[in-house]
């Protein structure tokens, strides 16, 4: 990609269009750090999705540095799967700093962390999130995590799964009366629940299957395998766990939506 002044000094000597200095600006910006990580910072400027840092399989040192890279570029950092023992020397480098803001949610293995200067930009639209069990609230709160940084708005509702029935009506009532966009519903065991949301509401589902279950199915394989094989229309399916994806997948949704009805 050509460097930042050489894209401008062509827009000022005009040389391309403003739409062309746009899109090459849009082009895959990639920030190195020691070899060790290629931070791709304008990923939300041609997706809309920001860069997130996936801490799984990162050693403390790693997360930690690209942690430091972020807030310095983007002023925000946004981590997920992070390891519970990462979360000490976090919360003391930014919690302790009156120069950050924080959300640390061990439960969800998430982090959010930006400058006190950083505002998030407010979005229309509102995206349900819904779990069928206490157990999946985890994966919930990964999703909602991204959403919030994001600046769109969420209404949740968890543990509301089919072994009792008659708590679906009360939260899907809820999502309709706040216009829920799309809704995330994730669900462990044999993983029903986001088939019969989407076969009672005229909004786009996400699927999310949750590693929670044992036996035959254990670890998410019987969820995601009964909403694959889902008769239900309108319903989409993430992989196991994978809330980040879903709310991901959602945002786009939402954006589109809104930037279609705009003049």
């Amino acid at each position: 990609m050509k460097p930042l002044k050489e894209i401008l000094d062509a827009l000022l000597s005009k040389e391309i269009t403003v739409e062309q200095a746009e899109e090459l600006i849009k082009i895959d910006y990639i920030d190195e750090l020691d070899k060790m990580a290629h931070l791709d910072l304008n990923r939300h400027l041609r997706t809309g999705i920001p860069e997130v840092i996936f801490a799984e399989s990162k050693t403390e040192e790693m997360v930690l540095e690209i942690t430091k890279i972020f807030l310095e570029k983007k002023d925000f950092a946004i981590i997920t799967r992070l390891p519970f023992d990462y979360f000490d020397k976090l919360e003391a480098k930014y919690k302790q700093n009156n120069e950050y803001v924080c959300d640390f949610n061990k439960k969800a293995k998430t982090a959010f962390i930006a400058k006190k200067s950083y505002n998030i930009h407010k979005r229309e639209g509102t995206i349900g999130i819904i779990t069928a069990g206490t157990s999946d609230i985890p994966v919930a709160e990964e999703a909602s995590l991204l959403l919030k940084a994001m600046g769109i708005k969420t209404v949740t509702s968890y543990d509301v799964g089919i072994s009792g029935m008659h708590r679906i009506f009360p939260a899907l009532k809820e999502m309709i009366t706040k216009n829920a966009d799309v809704i995330l519903v994730i669900a462990g065991m044999e993983g029903t629940l986001p088939g019969i949301v989407s076969a009672l509401v005229d909004i786009p589902v996400v699927g999310v299957p949750a590693s929670s279950g044992y036996g035959i199915g254990e670890k998410g394989k019987g969820a995601i395998t009964t909403m694959l094989q889902s008769c239900s229309p309108g319903l989409a399916v993430v992989n196991i766990d994978n809330g980040f994806g879903a709310a991901a997948f959602a945002a786009i949704i939402v954006k589109r939506m809104y930037k279609k009805q705009k003049p």
